[in-house]
């Protein structure tokens, strides 16, 4: 299905910094935030000031910096209001593509129906409640870096659950020496949780099963078959999921 299409494309655009980086990014920006209510009775997650701003600034800030060119961002939940803020103060250097889903389509479904705006190259997918503090190289850098077509669909970035701030979770992969990834078993640890970023090829996303999927069930196919890899973050890195969450980020993430 071709996705229903907005678009807010800048003068001009930023001058790419790395040949091996990707060009395109998409945010995932549909949801209802339903952890984070009561805030987002009124505005969509993405537009949940962290810091003083909306969290999709500090993410399109990042983005930018690191030389992504385009970002493609779903809208469903109160999408009006996002794509309107981005009308008001759009992303320097940055081409902003919107694809209205009708219906909410999950994580994986809703890149599938914007697939076509993605292009035929490898792109990064995040989540947009993320805050961290990059190591020595930003982590779109690290993971560009890191990326090798012959081996991967899929390269995630993976957070030490024993310094994710303010998460209690029994975490998501285990990590092999050469950075395959594979499932938490049941009832066990894991050290490492998903850190909302990955770099994908089109390919990972071939028969869909569904209209309305989650990403899970592709990371479990490319796990089977060897292709799922991850790659360590090493500095702060936070969720913002909930209103408890903000004073927190913004006394961490504010020195």
């Amino acid at each position: 299905m071709t996705p229903r299409v907005k678009k807010l494309t800048p003068a001009r655009l930023r001058p790419r910094i790395d040949a091996r980086m990707p060009e395109t990014a998409m945010v995932l920006t549909a949801g209802f935030g339903t952890r984070m209510r009561p805030i987002t009775d009124s505005r969509p997650k993405p537009l949940v000031e962290v810091l003083g701003r909306p969290m999709i600034d500090h993410t399109l800030g990042k983005l930018a910096r690191a030389g992504i060119r385009r970002v493609v961002l779903n809208l469903h939940y109160k999408g009006a209001m996002l794509h309107r803020h981005l009308e008001q103060s759009p992303p320097e250097g940055m081409e902003v593509l919107f694809s209205q889903e009708d219906e909410i389509l999950d994580t994986g479904g809703g890149v599938v129906k914007a697939l076509p705006l993605l292009g035929a190259a490898p792109f990064f997918v995040l989540n947009g409640d993320m805050l961290w503090h990059d190591g020595t190289m930003n982590v779109f850098s690290m993971l560009a870096d890191r990326w090798d077509d012959g081996r991967m669909d899929a390269l995630l970035l993976m957070v030490p659950t024993v310094s994710a701030i303010g998460y209690y979770g029994m975490g998501d992969f285990t990590m092999l020496p050469d950075g395959r990834l594979q499932r938490r078993r049941q009832a066990h640890v894991a050290p490492f949780l998903y850190g909302g970023i990955q770099l994908v090829h089109p390919r990972f996303f071939r028969d869909p099963p569904a209209a309305r999927f989650s990403t899970n069930l592709l990371w479990d196919r490319a796990g089977e078959e060897g292709r799922l890899y991850g790659i360590r973050h090493e500095s702060d890195w936070m969720q913002i999921d909930t209103p408890d969450a903000i004073p927190l980020a913004n006394e961490i993430f504010g020195q």
